[in-house]
């Protein structure tokens, strides 16, 4: 930094009549910097800013202006004097307004925000304002210095003689802060940091105790005292407030930081400094002092900075250097505080000159990234110098013509004295200790020299002055800058010039590029690669640096970074198909297309190695392959001509035309018709075909056909592929379009025996598009009957395959189960059944039917798992019977069937199978029964009545009270008997009920009735109602409504037999004819006769009709002839009953062929079941209650009950045989 004074106005005259020196106590710069006003011993004067010319005066003031002061704006401008007057006056000059105190004016100020003024006095201060009338005014206790507002304009600082500041607000004047100073010496200057930038507001205060200090808005200070060694006198911030100016009693107007530290001497003004003031948004001080010198100084602050490849130091706020990695974007800042004179930096050191010393920094690591400095060494010495470099283990210090050497512990080494001044000094590098210097001297010399050699090495010598200068990356040119702004490149080696360009200020080689130079020139920076011409771009400031594709320019006190394309240099090289200085060039920075220009253009030249690099870069996969594919081919030592390779790259790069020429210049027409009928150009491929090869011309056919179907065309494709005998193709083409007519077509122009592939195929294509008689046609032409077989099956074209299977036997197993597993699945298990034994697979029926029982029981449809256990129950019996018909193995145990199985064997399938019936006919009817029940306790109404559900629910618990199958609720059963037993008035059997649900876990729904209930019925009498227990129909005993043992009776122990409607107990005795007489035979002797014994029957009703009146009336006679024929006759049904009754165990009535003669057939209940059971027979002891059995499931009904329920269902409700109601 450097002031030059602009100039200097000394006032002379001297008013003896009044007693008055000339000294010029106020100076104020209009807010436009055009004009300077100074306020002297007896006037106000305006100066020209830029000349110093004289204007005018302005008149108005008696005494001497001791202060002036500007509007934010310019429009006012107050001034104040020992006259006590304040005066306002406009932007021209011209007085407005004035108003007085009762005291000299001492200080003056305009708020920055808006238009109120403050005049202070030694007794008071004023606040004027342009709409108040008047100006509020206000005491003090003391004299006042000086003032000066914040920068938002809402307080004012005041400085006081007795050394105290008041900080007041902008309305009324009220004291907010208070500061105390010790020592009460005298606040003679203050002013407030005007940057908007700062945090806090900062006020700099100077007392004559000689101190400057610094406090914020809440009376802290800011640091220590800062001691000036004079008194001062005035106090002036920068614009920016990054400066202060302080003037004083030492004649000087010294400038420091805004901490306080002292950086230099701005002015010698001569005598005592009263007053200095900045020329808004310019470097330009205005001065004022005792001996009336009026002096405007400029201030230049000089660049100080240092760059090293991508690093950047400078400096900043004159005491703190930062330092920038340009590349990464990345700054750190040193804080010195004082003031930094130079500044170098090469590699991990950095040098930073202060006034009186040198500090020498090391990076922390290696690392180029590492941004963290630590001191190293220190040399507290003042040196003084033009230029200042370092290297790993000195300092250089350049000073006019000599080279001086200091070791970082401050002894000075070697010394350089050069034949001329030095004017460019740069660190070339080297190994530590043995760096190099590139140095410029005035008489136009460009030296060498090594920081370890006292001898310089004269690289070159010029007839002009250097002003700058640089060496390439590999230190083969070097490029200088003279006094004529001539750019000239040098081959060091030769010492030959290469190029030269005019207008140049400054220039640099590229780091990573040996051939490329940029220097700027008049607002441009021309970028030159080789001998090339160069090419410019708009850009103002000096270059300092080029790194790769970036440019750093240095432009007022500020380093930009421009990223520069690489494109035209690179282009530049590619014309002259010098592709591996372009391939360098593109490696700096350009843009992906670039890289595609170089790449393709490498290809061209079959350039491959250039070529894939810059393939690489842009991840052209295609293309990389491409290279990869020749590359292995040339690997395998496959002959490539340089036209094939040229040839495939135009067909790859879609210059197909110009790719057919050249594969037929390589005489390889095969390649370029292959090609067009890649693209379905098949006209063009048709020029290259050669009809000699017949697999060629099928070959093309066959792509065309490939095309027609890719673009849709099906039909033409079908045709194209059976030209070229590609019937495959041909059929799957029509099969996936559905089109059964061209699918016949083709088949029927195929032949079987050659062809049976596509026989086959169309097939199946017919088969999926539902045309079986086309597919069974396939079939029948192969001869391929198990095919023909599957496809009647799926088709389920029953009726095709049973005669099939007619006229090969062989088949019958692969129709009948499929066709048994269809009947299944539609619910006809009958037919299933029929078809599983057909196909010899009894056993698939039964297992389907349990499936579907066990099903049925997990869904809760009880009703049909109760229909598919009895099924299930009909099978095994069926299986039974059907073992029991097996021929039976002879004595030599050789089977006389295939199929035979020995007695033993028999016996023990029969007995499995009719025991598996007796547990299924169990299952069913315990379901059926529990349907109801459960309905009763999940659905709020039921068609039963009270009786019939007592009746289910009695004969359920004694049917589940050893094991309970699965999905029936015991505690549903139990609830339902509890629940009907209050109704039939069956307590003792409802307490008993209730008693068992105690230690069953209820449903919730259920608990709250149950408890209330079991507490309920203990209130009834612990009996059971006589009408509504049980009677034996054979024994007549009367029994208990539960019996443990079962649903027997518990004297005779016969089994009751129910009602399956309402399930009473029925009046039935089971008989059996003796062991002599057969079933058929026992039926032939009951129904023999029948008329005869309806004669002798006695005991019946006689119905008749008499005048419109029915009568039935009891024949008497028939009775005692009954009567009588016993006694004929001996043995009757009822006195072999009685002859039983003291039997321990149950037997059936054993009846013989008298007696079997005797029994009215109307009486008698035959239940025909299937071998190997046996038929039953059951006595009807009250024949006017007529019972009907159903001749399939043989379950007994009341006839009414069971005619009802035909009525209903028109099906048993058992088995659901349909059934049609009687006429």
């Amino acid at each position: 930094m450097k002031p030059y004074p602009v100039w200097v106005e000394q006032l002379r005259e001297v008013d003896k009549s009044l007693g008055l020196e000339n000294i010029i106590y106020a100076v104020a710069a209009s807010p436009d910097g055009k004009k300077v006003i100074a306020g002297t011993s007896n006037s106000i004067r305006v100066y020209n800013a830029t000349t110093g010319e004289f204007l005018l005066p302005l008149k108005g003031h008696k005494d001497a202006v001791y202060c002036l002061s500007y509007n934010r704006d310019g429009s006012l401008l107050a001034s104040g004097g020992a006259d006590k007057c304040v005066i306002l006056w406009n932007e021209e000059l011209a007085g407005i307004l004035k108003y007085q105190h009762n005291d000299a004016i001492q200080a003056l100020c305009f708020n920055p925000i808006v238009d109120k003024l403050l005049s202070c006095t030694s007794v008071d201060f004023g606040l004027w304002a342009p709409d108040v009338k008047s100006v509020s005014k206000h005491k003090t206790s003391c004299k006042i210095t000086t003032c000066s507002w914040t920068k938002d304009g809402q307080y004012v600082a005041i400085g006081l003689y007795t050394g105290c500041i008041s900080i007041r607000t902008m309305k009324g004047g009220e004291e907010r802060v208070k500061i105390e100073r010790p020592g009460n010496n005298p606040i003679w200057c203050l002013a407030w940091n005007p940057s908007k930038l700062e945090a806090v507001d900062v006020v700099a205060v100077a007392d004559w105790n000689q101190k400057l200090s610094f406090y914020q808005l809440n009376g802290r200070q800011i640091g220590k005292d800062r001691h000036l060694g004079y008194d001062p006198g005035c106090l002036r911030w920068f614009t920016g407030g990054e400066f202060l100016l302080v003037g004083g009693s030492n004649s000087q107007l010294s400038l420091y930081t805004k901490e306080g530290v002292f950086l230099t001497q701005v002015a010698n003004m001569g005598s005592w400094v009263w007053c200095v003031d900045i020329i808004p948004r310019q470097n330009f001080v205005i001065s004022g002092s005792q001996n009336g010198s009026l002096m405007l100084t400029q201030l230049n602050f000089n660049t100080v900075h240092a760059l090293y490849k991508e690093r950047y130091a400078y400096r900043e706020n004159m005491t703190d250097v930062i330092i920038q990695n340009l590349a990464q974007e990345q700054k750190v800042k040193i804080k010195c505080r004082d003031w930094v004179k130079k500044v170098a930096i090469y590699r991990h050191r950095l040098a930073v000159q202060l006034p009186d010393k040198i500090v020498i920094y090391e990076l922390y690591t290696d690392d180029v990234a590492d941004m963290h400095y630590r001191v190293k060494d220190k040399i507290t010495q003042r040196l003084e110098c033009n230029l200042l470099v370092v290297t790993s283990n000195h300092i250089i210090l350049c000073r006019d013509n000599r080279l001086q050497a200091f070791s970082f512990s401050g002894t000075k080494e070697r010394e350089w004295a050069l034949e001329a001044n030095i004017r460019y000094i740069k660190v070339t590098g080297g190994p530590e200790g043995k760096e190099g210097l590139l140095v410029g001297l005035r008489n136009g010399q460009v030296l060498h020299i090594f920081a370890d050699n006292p001898f310089p090495m004269m690289l070159l010598s010029q007839p002009n002055s250097i002003r700058c200068l640089d060496i390439s990356m590999n230190r083969r040119k070097i490029a200088i800058i003279d006094e004529t702004h001539t750019c000239s490149v040098y081959d060091i080696k030769k010492k030959e010039i290469l190029f030269q360009e005019p207008d140049a200020t400054s220039l640099a080689w590229n780091t990573h590029n040996e051939d490329m130079i940029c220097f700027s020139s008049k607002g441009y920076v021309n970028i030159k690669a080789g001998k090339f011409p160069s090419h410019q771009r708009k850009m103002e400031g000096y270059v300092v640096g080029f790194s790769g594709s970036k440019i750093f320019c240095l432009l007022n006190m500020t380093m930009t970074i421009i990223d520069v394309p690489q494109s035209a240099p690179m282009n530049q090289y590619i014309e002259k198909s010098m592709f591996y200085e372009a391939y360098r060039v593109a490696c700096m920075g350009v843009t992906n297309s670039d890289w595609l220009t170089l790449a393709m253009a490498a290809m061209e030249n079959l350039n491959l190695d250039i070529a894939k690099n810059a393939f690489i870069r842009v991840r052209e996969l295609k293309y990389l392959e491409f290279i990869n594919q020749i590359e292995m081919k040339r690997q395998k030592k496959m002959e490539l001509s340089n036209t094939s390779i040229l040839a495939d790259y135009n067909a790859f790069n879609g210059n197909y035309q110009a790719a057919a020429k050249l594969y037929k210049k390589d005489n390889n027409e095969a390649k370029a018709m292959e090609m067009f009928s890649d693209l379905r150009q098949f006209e063009n491929a048709k020029e290259f075909l050669t009809t000699s090869d017949p697999s060629n011309v099928k070959g093309l056919i066959k792509r065309q056909a490939e095309w027609s179907k890719q673009t849709n065309d099906f039909s033409s494709a079908i045709d194209l592929y059976l030209a070229a005998s590609a019937f495959h193709e041909a059929i799957k083409i029509a099969g996936e379009n559905k089109w059964s007519e061209k699918l016949l077509e083709i088949m029927r122009k195929l032949d079987a025996t050659k062809n049976e592939d596509e026989f086959r195929e169309c097939a199946t294509f017919f088969q999926e598009l539902e045309k079986y008689d086309l597919a069974a046609e396939a079939y029948s032409k192969l001869r391929d009957y198990d095919s023909l077989v599957q496809l009647y099956v799926d088709a389920q074209q029953w009726g095709e395959a049973f005669q099939l299977c007619e006229k090969y036997p062989e088949f019958k197993e692969s129709v009948y189960i499929p066709y048994a597993e269809y009947l299944a699945e539609s619910d006809m298990f009958d037919e299933a059944q029929e078809a599983y034994n057909t196909a010899g697979k009894p056993l698939e029926a039964v297992k389907v039917l349990e499936i579907l029982a066990n099903n049925a029981v997990t869904e809760r449809r009880f009703s049909d798992a109760s229909y598919y256990f009895w099924k299930l129950s009909m099978a095994y019996l069926s299986l039974a019977n059907q073992v029991e018909d097996k021929p039976m193995m002879s004595n030599n145990s050789k089977p006389e069937h295939p199929q035979g199985v020995s007695a033993e064997q028999a016996e023990d399938e029969i007995v499995k199978y009719v025991n598996r019936f007796h547990d299924f006919q169990h299952r069913a009817e315990i379901y059926y029964v529990y349907e109801t029940l459960y309905r009763y306790t999940e659905e709020p109404f039921t068609s039963y009545l009270p009786e019939a559900l007592f009746n289910m629910a009695r004969f359920l618990i004694q049917q589940v009270n050893s094991e309970v199958p699965a999905g029936v609720s015991k505690v549903a059963i139990l609830f339902t008997l509890a629940k009907q037993s209050r109704s039939m008035e069956a307590y003792k059997l409802g307490r008993h009920c209730f008693d068992k649900l105690q230690g069953l876990k209820v449903p919730y729904r259920y608990q709250q009735a149950v408890d209330l209930a079991s507490i309920t019925i203990r209130s009834k009498p612990f009996r059971d109602k006589e009408e509504i227990l049980p009677v034996c129909s054979k024994c007549s005993a009367t029994n208990p409504l539960l019996n443990p043992a079962g649903d027997q009776c518990i004297t005779c122990f016969q089994p009751f037999v129910h009602s399956f409607y309402a399930f009473e107990v029925l009046p039935l005795v089971e008989f059996v004819p003796e062991a002599d007489i057969s079933d058929e035979e026992a039926i032939r002797l009951i129904n023999a006769d029948i008329v005869s014994n309806n004669k002798k029957a006695g005991g019946s009703w006689r119905e008749t009709v008499t005048g419109g009146a029915e009568t039935m009336t009891f024949d008497n006679d028939d009775h005692e002839q009954d009567d009588h024929d016993d006694e004929d006759d001996g043995e009757t049904f009822e006195t072999r009953l009685n002859n039983m009754q003291s039997l321990a165990s149950f037997h059936p009535v054993e009846v013989s062929a008298s007696i079997l003669k005797k029994l009215q057939r109307s009486h008698v209940l035959i239940l025909k079941w299937g071998k190997p059971l046996r038929y039953q027979f059951y006595k009807n002891l009250l024949p006017d209650i007529e019972l009907e059995a159903c001749e399939r499931c043989h379950r007994i009904f009341y006839a009414d009950d069971l005619e009802l329920q035909i009525l209903q269902k028109n099906m048993c409700p058992f088995c659901r045989d349909p059934r049609q109601p009687r006429e």
